[in-house]
């Protein structure tokens, strides 16, 4: 593996403390060579409206749809309200779609992982996504699949990722590589 991708990982939950951040940090840590993870915030983006999405769309709009229009891949890290996806994550699946013909999302790698305190891990949130994927054209890694629960206790006090869920989690971002690598050759 020569190359290296800069990855676009979007975080569901915009709570600065959240799990589902610590997870997405930890990933870009245990990254393979090959693969530069970056968040993209989306927490600054006003509810998708084509009313103000014209020639002058907001900066918000602009500054996001720049930083996932020149990455390599996206990497969804989500936790589920009501068995979907958070609104922001929503939202900003919106604005990357818009204007239609020129969504940033279109022929990216991508994937998901659910992060969750429950049980199940954020099944509903992870397939709904996925669902979504189909019409954003984003190839999406189908195995491993990632649901993370009990999460509450993947990280330690001081913010240390647990050596229970660190294998999982290794694995998860290894596949990821090589399928970015397989997808963009």
């Amino acid at each position: 593996m020569s190359n290296v991708y800069n990855v676009a990982v979007v975080v569901g939950s915009l709570r600065k403390a959240s799990i589902n951040r610590k997870v997405a940090l930890a990933l870009a840590e245990l990254a393979p060579a090959n693969l530069k993870l970056e968040i993209v915030e989306i927490g600054d983006l006003p509810l998708y409206n084509e009313d103000i999405d014209g020639d002058s769309p907001p900066a918000a709009y602009s500054t996001f749809r720049e930083k996932v229009g020149s990455s390599d891949a996206v990497l969804f890290v989500t936790p589920e309200y009501n068995r979907s996806v958070p609104a922001p994550l929503k939202n900003a699946i919106d604005v990357g779609s818009r204007p239609y013909g020129k969504a940033v999302w279109s022929g990216k790698p991508g994937a998901v992982i659910s992060v969750s305190p429950g049980a199940i891990g954020g099944f509903g949130a992870n397939q709904h996504l996925r669902q979504s994927f189909v019409f954003l054209n984003v190839p999406c890694m189908q195995q491993p699949e990632a649901y993370l629960g009990g999460a509450g206790s993947a990280f330690d006090e001081a913010g240390k990722l647990s050596d229970s869920v660190k294998p999982f989690l290794q694995s998860f971002i290894n596949a990821y590589g090589q399928f970015v690598e397989q997808h963009k050759k």
